[in-house]
């Protein structure tokens, strides 16, 4: 059976691309992506008030496609504008509030903790991603000429960045380094530091400076890295800014433990989405008592995909 052609639209930014091929490669679909460029005004102009027309972005260049893929508040013109201007049946799948009517899309794909409701609206717990459970086991030993050689049991901290909620500051790092380093001393484990592509370059050189003679710091953003280390971690741990990178983790079934940043701002979404984590027995705070648990490794983006291809005999 020949595979179904799909484009894929976002803004250019790790989280989203992370969601819309994870999807797309679920759905076992051939797939190009294309980063929109709005044009002059609209960038400025929210989708609900934003006309649905060639005039707002920038032309993409596509070939054939049966399936579109969105996901941020740019991609929601171009995603509707395209399906409406295909001359065959085209599905447009949308990940995240689009903030328009509901009713231009095939499928909303939405984390229950942005509470949208709707016939087309699939609820997921946390955002789906493109890791998979393959991919962490066969990258298991990558990390093994960078740890250290001992006997001690490894727990890997996963590091976000700076966001319009939370400040990467050393003042407020420094509190999850201290918190971390009493804790390897009282559990005898070795910290494998994981930074992301928002980590900034001075935070990963102050994990250095800080761990970096008794516990293992990757000082370059490296898709092989971060699966070695979720492979191998007894415990994990995830700053507090990434909803998406707590999501992955949870592909993994170990203990979870968030890092607080205090916030800049009002993160009442964050607050929900961590509530609901806690509810199924994910994630505990960083600071609660050390634990072991387990719990149904979370498998988001495969329970959509097939969701997806049921309704539309994929």
């Amino acid at each position: 059976m020949t595979k179904l052609k799909g484009i894929l639209l976002t803004q250019g930014m790790h989280g989203m691309i992370s969601q819309v091929e994870g999807l797309a490669k679920a759905l076992d679909i051939d797939f190009t992506h294309h980063t929109v460029e709005l044009n002059n005004f609209w960038k400025m102009v929210p989708p609900k008030i934003t006309p649905i027309s060639q005039s707002v972005y920038k032309k993409i260049d596509h070939e054939n496609f049966d399936v579109i893929i969105s996901c941020g508040r740019k991609s929601v013109i171009p995603s509707i504008h395209l399906k409406n201007n295909s001359n065959k049946k085209v599905f447009n799948i949308h990940i995240q509030d689009p903030k328009v009517d509901l009713k231009h899309f095939d499928f909303i794909v939405a984390p229950e903790h942005d509470s949208i409701k709707g016939q087309n609206v699939i609820s997921t717990k946390g955002a789906i991603h493109y890791l998979t459970e393959n991919e962490i086991n066969e990258n298991k030993d990558y990390l093994n000429s960078f740890i250290k050689k001992d006997e001690r049991i490894i727990w890997t901290l996963i590091m976000g960045g700076p966001t319009k909620y939370y400040d990467y500051s050393t003042k407020n790092i420094n509190e999850i380094f201290k918190t971390l380093s009493e804790l390897s001393k009282k559990h005898n484990f070795q910290l494998v530091i994981i930074p992301s592509m928002r980590t900034p370059t001075n935070i990963i050189q102050y994990a250095n400076d800080y761990f970096g003679d008794d516990h293992t710091v990757i000082m370059d953003v490296d898709k092989k890295a971060y699966l070695s280390a979720l492979a191998i971690a007894q415990n994990i741990i995830v700053t507090c800014d990434s909803s998406s990178m707590i999501s992955e983790a949870a592909l993994t079934g170990k203990p979870i433990y968030v890092a607080s940043i205090l916030p800049k701002k009002n993160d009442k979404r964050f607050q929900k989405f961590r509530n609901l984590f806690r509810e199924l027995n994910i994630i505990k705070n960083l600071g609660e008592e050390i634990e072991d648990w387990n719990y149904e490794k979370l498998d988001e983006t495969n329970r959509v995909a097939n969701i997806i291809k049921q309704k539309i005999n994929l």
